[in-house]
C-alpha cells in the first residue's frame, strides 16, 4: 500500500488538546461548514504534505457524487489497519452522515491521496464487532470521535475501510 501507514496509537498531548478545542460549538460549526474546504485547498496545494491540523494524518478522498456524478474531494483523518485505510464518517458529531459517506456507498471505487501518493481504492463499510474494534482504536487515536458519538442524536458513526486495487 502506497498510503503511509499510520498506527492508531494513543493521542499525544497536542492531539488531545486539539480534540478538546474542536469540541467547542463554534469550532465544530466552522469545521462542518468551512474547515474541510480550507483543508482541501491546503492539502491539494502541498500534495498532501500539509494540512490544517498539522499533527493529524489526513488523506484526500476523491469520490463521485451519488446523485450528480460530479467528482468531489474531501480531506479526512485516517489511520491504517491490516493494509487498509480506515476513516470515520463522524461529520464532527452531526446528526446526519457526511455527504461523502453517501457518495462512497453509491460509488465505492475512489481515489485516495496523501504525501505525494495517489491510488485507487475500494470502500467498504465495516459493521459488527470489527466496526466496534476499529471505532475503539479511532477514539484512542482521536479522542474527538468519542465526543462526536455523544452529539449525533443516536446516529451510529460509520467506519469505512479502503483497500487498494
Amino acid at each position: 500500500m502506497g498510503i503511509p501507514e499510520v498506527r492508531p496509537e494513543p493521542a499525544t498531548r497536542v492531539v488531545a488538546a486539539g480534540a478538546r478545542f474542536t469540541r467547542l460549538g463554534p469550532v465544530q460549526a466552522f469545521l462542518r461548514r468551512y474547515g474541510w474546504r480550507v483543508d482541501r485547498a491546503v492539502m491539494k496545494l502541498t500534495r498532501g504534505h500539509l494540512s490544517m491540523s498539522m499533527v493529524i494524518p489526513e488523506v484526500l478522498l476523491t469520490h463521485t457524487g451519488a446523485k450528480t456524478g460530479i467528482q468531489r474531494t474531501t480531506p479526512l483523518t485516517y489511520f491504517t489497519d491490516g493494509g487498509r485505510v480506515i476513516v470515520i464518517a463522524s461529520n464532527y458529531g452531526g446528526r446526519n452522515h457526511p455527504a461523502w459517506y453517501h457518495n462512497v456507498k453509491a460509488n465505492p471505487r475512489v481515489t485516495l491521496s496523501t504525501r505525494g501518493y495517489t491510488g485507487t481504492f475500494l470502500a467498504e463499510e465495516v459493521t459488527g464487532a470489527e466496526r466496534d474494534r476499529l471505532f475503539a482504536l479511532a477514539t484512542q487515536f482521536m479522542p474527538s470521535y468519542a465526543e462526536y458519538q455523544k452529539t449525533t442524536g443516536g446516529r451510529q458513526i460509520p467506519v469505512i475501510a479502503f483497500t487498494e486495487v
